[in-house]
């Protein structure tokens, strides 16, 4: 990846936009929208995933077709200053914690899980919290989202079949 900013004009916006309205639309559709040949399109898709802008295709599945039927967020608090370094590390092996992000406030990370029902999640707690370094955890359990086309509402990954 280059590490070097790449202009992102106007046209790159329009290419991006149109990628995450919908990742399978054409580059021949997409010009035709912004005024480009699909080649261009493509040139431009290209340099976008060279630079890092573009950072993947995916696919947004509902969860509970994959099997994940059960949803929380959780608060993190660590005795004295865990290394955000460190707390990824213990979150990457974890393939229920869906995304991990540092936050201000109280807590010092913030987890957002997906388990396959209330006793898988609370298994998974407890595999979060023998880390050393965690004092307490708070969790917080999605009823249901108010914005279901938003991407945090979609899966990328099935459930494990662990039991």
């Amino acid at each position: 990846m280059n590490s070097t900013p790449a202009p992102f004009d106007e046209l790159d916006r329009k290419i991006v936009t149109a990628l995450m309205a919908n990742a399978r639309t054409s580059f021949a559709e997409i010009g035709t929208a912004i005024g480009l040949s699909a080649t261009a399109v493509k040139r431009r898709v290209d340099r976008l995933r060279e630079t890092g802008v573009i950072t993947g295709f995916t696919a947004t599945v509902k969860p509970a077709a994959l099997g994940w039927r059960t949803e929380a967020y959780v608060e993190v608090y660590c005795e004295g200053a865990a290394p955000p370094r460190r707390l990824a590390e213990v979150m990457r092996n974890h393939p229920e914690i869906i995304a991990a992000m540092t936050v201000t406030g109280g807590a010092d990370a913030l987890l957002h899980v997906r388990a396959r029902d209330v006793e898988h999640f609370e298994e998974v707690l407890e595999r979060i919290r023998v880390e050393p370094f965690i004092r307490k955890t708070i969790s917080v359990m999605v009823l249901s989202h108010l914005l279901p086309d938003a991407p945090e509402a979609g899966a990328t990954q099935p459930a494990p079949d662990v039991r």
